[in-house]
């Protein structure tokens, strides 16, 4: 006797199998009430956009904004005042409240950890690939963003860090 046919619609898709963190995501919205996903926090845009104005400031040219590549994204790609040297920059934003001396404070600049350092080489190689700017210097920056509390007199931070990351993994 032959077995029962399965209707293989009946079947779960394991491309639909749920994950770990659908699974957290799922509960934190249990807890929460909201959707945690498509909640966005308008500081890194904000961020990026200052970023940005204070480097062509100093005479960068962009070239690209959130510039996507296979394994990431470019936040910025700016083109040195020297004209020739291409320039992957990375931004990060913090609130911070000077008045308040009680949390201790991590500069935005510590966040770009190990990791971040490889994703970042990794993306400005494909970039690099991509564009064919073989033949032109590259280096990867960081710029730091502090923002005060909304309605704060106070103006936002910002510090650029040229080299902030050696392409090649010296660093």
């Amino acid at each position: 006797m032959l077995p029962p046919a399965v209707d293989p619609s009946s079947r779960p898709d394991p491309r639909q199998r749920p994950t770990w963190q659908s699974a957290l995501r799922a509960f934190a919205r249990g807890l929460f009430g909201a959707s945690t996903s498509n909640a966005r926090d308008p500081l890194g845009p904000i961020g990026e956009q200052l970023a940005e104005a204070h480097l062509r400031d100093q005479g960068y040219r962009t070239l690209a904004r959130n510039a996507r590549v296979r394994g990431g994204e470019a936040d910025l790609l700016m083109l040195d005042p020297d004209g020739q040297t291409i320039v992957l920059v990375e931004v990060k934003s913090r609130r911070v409240n000077p008045a308040d001396s009680s949390t201790p404070r991590f500069t935005p600049e510590a966040s770009v950890h190990a990791t971040k350092r490889r994703k970042l080489r990794r993306i400005l190689a494909r970039l690099v690939r991509a564009n064919r700017w073989h033949s032109r210097p590259a280096r990867i920056d960081v710029v730091a963003v502090e923002v005060p509390p909304d309605g704060s007199p106070i103006q936002p931070t910002i510090r650029h860090t040229p080299n902030a990351v050696d392409p090649r993994g010296n660093d």
